[in-house]
């Protein structure tokens, strides 16, 4: 039986479910009232892990929730297809799949042997936790030109070999592997 949490108690980074959904706390407001009598509220800042959706949503301070029943499971990234993305569990080595619908943006961060964290929700996939960077080779880019440094433009683009398009220092070449925060999608430095 999962033990409630009421609404008070609901931290930034917290889980919890909400109509029958899973949810994560990106951000708590609590505000207390002045008069007698008056409800404290408490204001969340939630992200729905099966939509990816993000809202506000103002509760009482003695509602309740359920915990969700979810599992971090360490997996690598093996390949993907028209079945979609497909990963081994490091712990029993089945093989966890989600659709590219589920992914969306990051499926641009994976290559082969990745070592991420899939979030199990009910015992069945919902979403991928990256490490802090992830390392990709540098598919095409311009060549840097001497002088560019003059107008302030020290970066340019280059293309990864997932399809990543980043900002790079102009001395990166094509085939370099290169570090790219998963958070921001910005170049990290040389890998």
């Amino acid at each position: 039986m999962a033990s409630l949490i009421e609404a008070i108690e609901i931290k930034r980074k917290s889980y919890f479910e909400f109509e029958g959904a899973p949810y994560h706390c990106i951000d708590v407001e609590i505000s207390k009232p002045t008069a007698r009598g008056g409800q404290t509220l408490v204001r969340l800042k939630m992200r729905n892990l099966l939509t990816r959706a993000v809202f506000d949503k103002t509760f009482k301070a003695g509602e309740k929730f359920r915990e969700p029943d979810l599992e971090m499971v360490p997996a690598t990234f093996l390949y993907a297809d028209a079945g979609g993305y497909h990963f081994m569990d490091q712990d029993n080595f089945e093989t966890l799949t989600l659709s590219a619908d589920t992914l969306g943006d990051d499926r641009l961060l994976l290559v082969d042997n990745v070592l991420v964290q899939i979030h199990k929700y009910n015992g069945n996939p919902i979403g991928v936790i990256f490490p802090p960077h992830v390392e990709l080779t540098v598919a095409s880019t311009e060549p840097g030109v001497r002088g560019d440094t003059a107008s302030g433009g020290v970066t340019k683009a280059a293309t990864l070999e997932t399809g990543l398009e980043v900002r790079v220092p102009l001395f990166i070449k094509e085939g370099e592997k290169v570090k790219v925060h998963t958070e921001t999608r910005e170049f990290a430095g040389r890998a």
